[in-house]
Parts: C-alpha cells; sequence; structure tokens
C-alpha cells in the first residue's frame, strides 16, 4: 500500500503560478490554513480559487495571488463579511464568478464527471446569468424546456483539512460540516489533505465511522500532519472559530496587512504560528460555535 505522507510545505510548494486551486471547507469553517500560510510564502500567482471562501480567500487576495475567483460566498461566520476579500474586490484586483451554491455545486459535480456541464433551472429570474455572461442556456432534449447549462469547474489541485486521516488516503470528517469537499477532490487532478491527526487505518473500523468518509482515498494524492492547521477558523469537535483573532485579522485589512503577515505567517512554520496566537491549548479552549 502507497504511504502518502508528505509535509505542508511540499504541498504547497507543488503549487506553480496559473494553477486552478480548490480549497475546502466552509466560511469560517475548517479551512485548511496552514496551507494557505504556506501557500502565501511562495512564489505562486494568478491562481485561480474555486472557494467557499473564508480567510483563505482574504489572506490569498490581501497577497495579490489571485487571478479570478469563483465562489458562492466569502464569509467568516460570526464576522460576516471578509475584509480583506471586500477591499480587493473593490479595488477590481481579480476577476470574478458569483455562483448559487447550488450551481457552484454543480460545476463541480460536472467536472467530477468529466462532463462539460449540467443543467439546472437553477439562475432564470437572478443575476446570475446577468453578470455571469459566460453561463449558457441549453433546451432539454425531451421537450423544449430551456436550461441553464453551469459549466465544468475543474481544478488542477484541491486542499481540504479534516479531523483524522491515515497514511493510505482514508479520512474522517468528525464536525457536523462536511458540505462539498469530496466533490473538490472528485474535480481536481490532485487532491491533498491536511489533518488533525494521522491514525492507523483500524481507527476507521467502525461501520458508523463510514458516514464520516466522504473523501475516498483513491482521490488523495498526499496527507499532511496539521495539528491545529484550520486556525483561525474552526475544526469541530476539537476547537471551534477564534473570533477575536478574525477581528483582528479584518482590521488588518485597513492597511495593517503587512503587519498582520509579518507577525503571522512570514518565516513561521505551523508550530511558530501557534505560539504566535496564544498556544495549542488556547486554540483547543475556543468555544465551539452553534448554528
Amino acid at each position: 500500500m502507497i504511504d502518502k505522507t508528505c509535509s505542508i510545505r511540499d504541498i504547497a510548494t507543488g503549487i506553480e503560478s496559473g494553477m486552478t486551486l480548490g480549497i475546502g471547507g466552509w466560511g469560517g469553517r475548517r479551512k485548511p490554513m496552514a496551507f494557505v500560510r504556506e501557500l502565501l510564502q511562495t512564489p505562486a500567482t494568478d491562481l485561480t480559487l474555486l472557494s467557499f471562501g473564508g480567510p483563505d480567500v482574504g489572506m490569498l487576495a490581501a497577497a495579490g495571488k489571485v487571478r479570478k475567483l469563483v465562489f458562492g460566498f466569502v464569509s467568516m461566520d460570526l464576522v460576516p463579511l471578509e475584509a480583506h476579500f471586500r477591499a480587493a474586490r473593490q479595488a477590481g484586483a481579480f476577476e470574478v464568478m458569483e455562483l448559487d451554491e447550488g450551481m457552484f455545486q454543480l460545476g463541480l459535480k460536472a467536472a467530477a464527471a468529466r462532463l462539460p456541464f449540467l443543467p439546472t433551472r437553477v439562475g432564470f429570474g437572478s443575476d446570475v446569468l446577468t453578470t455571469n455572461p459566460e453561463i449558457k442556456t441549453v433546451k432539454s432534449p425531451y421537450g423544449d424546456e430551456e436550461l441553464v447549462a453551469v459549466p465544468a469547474l475543474p481544478v488542477d489541485v484541491a486542499i481540504c483539512h479534516v479531523n483524522q486521516a491515515d497514511t493510505l488516503g482514508n479520512s474522517r470528517i468528525s464536525g457536523p460540516d462536511p458540505f462539498f469537499d469530496e466533490w473538490f477532490c472528485r474535480a481536481a487532478g490532485k487532491a491533498f489533505l491536511t489533518t488533525e491527526e494521522v491514525v492507523p487505518t483500524d481507527a476507521f473500523d467502525d461501520p458508523l465511522t463510514a458516514l464520516q468518509m466522504p473523501i475516498e482515498r483513491n482521490l488523495v494524492h498526499g496527507v499532511a500532519l496539521a495539528r491545529h492547521g484550520a486556525h483561525p477558523t474552526s475544526c469541530a469537535p476539537a476547537y471551534g472559530i477564534d473570533v477575536d483573532h478574525l477581528r483582528h485579522y479584518s482590521a488588518a485589512a485597513k492597511g495593517g496587512w503587512p503587519g498582520y503577515r509579518a507577525q503571522y505567517v512570514d518565516g513561521l512554520d505551523l508550530e511558530g504560528y501557534v505560539e504566535a496566537v496564544g498556544g495549542a491549548a488556547r486554540i483547543e479552549a475556543l468555544p465551539l460555535p452553534v448554528f
């Protein structure tokens, strides 16, 4: 069996300028932030991001690494609007394709199935088609109904953060927010996982655990240990959203990004970052959000 373990830096340094990245997680929840911070320290730029965005999008936008963003929203849950994303978008710093969340999912599913598009009725009567003229309509061959043809959203590399993984690429998402991580991985040429814990394969033997294992190991190219790697977003049940840190980070959008980056990103590995934000015990004491 293939040992798929690697480092966060291995994943980040494999990202080349011009690539399309699919970033898992959901707003302020279970974002692969340790990977994002490593990516900030590489020369890769001109990236296309696909994300239900949070600070992953904001940090990469603040660093000028984004050429195009495909998204359903960019939020940090308790901090409703990602300030760095807002500043970059208002400045016209990158192209955008803003989609309904269901349309975004259909685009990933089309790419996963190696189809050019999937049809839907969603989008009519909204500005989705107005602001995205590249999205076409198609007539059903089973009658004349006009449907929206959601284009496939293929991904070069997908990165998701999970609670547990083994060296073979089996993984588990224990929190209540798995959402669409598997579809980023299915739509990708290569998929990588960062994980809170590397466990033996028999940790997944309980049949009910299979209900928390949406990402099939054959989709996974590499697994990197990243304890507390979702911070400052949550990774239930291990730790909640660091609202205080996200407010500090958001305030940096008003001219303070270089200082924030110098304090929490540049020259730091994950261990150094954890110490910079107050240590492991502080992260693990963060209360879980209630939705």
